[in-house]
C-alpha cells in the first residue's frame, strides 16, 4: 500500500472517529427510551387488553296473605349489581361483579360477588381462579334476570347454595376457589356432545377465607344428544365449619355437606324446560337438632305466547328432613314482558303449602318485579 493510500485511511479513520465523539448524550439515551417503549408497546399489544362495563338493577312490590307476620306487603330493591369484564392476553378472560344494595353488615350491603380469571385457550380445557359460582345444578349458574320466575327453585336457593341451609351467611351460590371445565365431541350442527366441571373451593362461601384443612369438590357432567337439550348429573363432597361456633355444646363446630343431584334442560330460543332433583346430607351447625338429610325438585317449563311476551309455570317441592310432613310445595305462574333487551317487567303469582308449618300453612303470593340492565 503505498503512503497516499495510508494516510488516507488514516484521516478517515480520525474523522470517524471524532464524529462518534461529538453524537449528544441525549441521543444515546434517547435511542434506549425509544426500544425500551418498543418493548413496552409490544407487550401491550400482546396484553391488548378490553374492558366492558354492565349492571342491572330489580324492583319489586310483593303482597300475601300469610298469617302470622308483621307486614304482608313491601317494596324491595332485590339487586343492585355492576360489573366489569373483558380480555386479555387474547385467551384470559376475566370479570369483577359487586353488589351494592341491602344494609351494610357482614354479609350483606356492597361486597364482592365475583371476581376471577379463566384461561379460555381450548374449548376442552378452561382454568377458572378466584370467587363464583358454584359448579352444581342447571339452575345455580343463571342470572337472576334468566330464571323466568320470580326466584330461584327451593333446590337451588336451599341445596345449591344460593341462601344455603345450613351456611351461616348469605354466598348467592358462590364461593372461592379453582375449576377445570370444558366441552368434547362437537356435533355437526356445531353443539358439543359432553361437558364436564369440576372444582376445588374452600367450603365457606363468598369473601371467607378457609376455616379447616377440608376442601369441598364440587363436579358435574352432562351430555348434550340434541343442540339446546343437556341431561347429567352433580356431585358434592364438602364440610362447613360455623363462623359462629361457642364451643359451649350448644351448637356444632363442623357439618358435611355430601350432596348429589340430576336433571334437565332444553331450549330451543322460544320453548324452554328444566328439572332437576337434589339430595343432601348435612346438619345446620346452628341447631344440634336439625335434620341431617333433606332433598328437593321442581318442574320448570316456559313458553312464548307472543312476540316479547313469555308465560312460565314451575312446580316446586324441598322436604327439610327428607319426610313428607316438612313437605313445602310451591305452584308458580309468571308472565314476562321483554321491552327490548334491556327492560323486563314479571308479574308473578304462587300458591305454597307448607306442611310443616304450625301457622300460615297455605297462602298466596303476588309481586311485581321491573328488572333494568346495560
Amino acid at each position: 500500500m503505498n503512503k497516499k493510500a495510508l494516510l488516507f485511511t488514516f484521516f478517515a479513520t480520525c474523522a470517524s472517529l471524532l464524529a462518534a465523539r461529538e453524537i449528544p448524550a441525549d441521543s444515546l439515551t434517547q435511542t434506549a427510551s425509544e426500544k425500551s417503549e418498543k418493548t413496552s408497546k409490544k407487550i401491550w399489544n400482546a396484553f391488548d387488553p378490553s374492558i366492558k362495563f354492565s349492571g342491572y338493577i330489580i324492583g319489586k312490590y310483593s303482597i300475601d296473605n300469610q298469617d302470622g307476620k308483621t307486614s304482608n306487603s313491601t317494596f324491595d330493591l332485590r339487586f343492585v349489581r355492576l360489573s366489569a369484564s373483558g380480555y386479555c392476553f387474547k385467551d384470559f378472560y376475566y370479570r369483577l361483579q359487586v353488589e351494592i344494595n341491602g344494609m351494610p353488615s357482614k354479609d350483606n350491603g356492597p361486597r364482592i360477588m365475583d371476581a376471577f380469571v379463566e384461561w379460555q385457550k381450548f374449548d376442552f380445557l378452561r382454568v377458572k381462579l378466584g370467587q363464583f359460582k358454584r359448579p352444581i345444578g342447571f339452575e345455580n349458574p343463571m342470572s337472576p334476570l334468566d330464571v323466568g320466575l320470580g326466584n330461584y327453585s327451593q333446590a337451588t336457593l336451599k341445596l345449591a347454595s344460593i341462601n344455603d341451609r345450613i351456611d351461616g351467611h348469605k354466598c348467592s351460590g358462590r364461593d372461592v376457589g379453582v375449576q377445570l371445565q370444558g366441552d368434547l365431541f362437537p356435533a355437526t350442527d356445531g353443539h358439543k356432545w359432553l361437558h364436564y366441571q369440576v372444582g376445588v373451593f374452600n367450603g365457606q362461601g363468598i369473601n371467607h377465607t378457609d376455616k379447616d384443612n377440608f376442601k369441598d369438590v364440587i363436579g358435574g357432567l352432562w351430555l348434550s344428544p340434541v343442540k339446546g337439550l343437556s341431561v347429567g348429573g352433580f356431585g358434592w363432597n364438602g364440610k362447613y365449619t360455623n363462623d359462629n361456633f361457642k364451643g359451649d355444646g350448644t351448637d356444632l363446630k363442623s357439618v358435611e355437606r355430601k350432596r348429589w343431584g340430576v336433571g334437565y334442560m332444553y331450549d330451543n330460543g322460544t320453548w324452554s324446560t328444566r328439572g332437576e332433583y337434589i339430595a343432601s346430607k348435612g346438619q345446620n351447625p346452628a341447631d344440634i337438632h336439625s335434620a341431617n338429610r333433606s332433598d328437593a325438585w321442581y318442574v320448570q317449563v316456559g313458553a312464548p305466547l307472543f312476540k316479547d311476551f313469555k308465560l312460565f309455570g314451575r312446580y316446586d317441592c324441598y322436604r327439610e328432613n327428607k319426610h313428607w310432613n316438612s313437605l313445602k310445595t310451591i305452584y308458580a305462574l309468571a308472565a314476562n314482558y321483554y321491552l327490548g333487551k334491556h327492560l323486563i317487567f314479571q308479574a308473578n303469582y304462587s300458591f305454597t303449602n307448607d306442611r310443616s308449618a304450625t301457622i300460615g300453612r297455605n297462602y298466596s303470593t303476588f309481586d311485581v318485579q321491573v328488572a333494568a340492565r346495560f
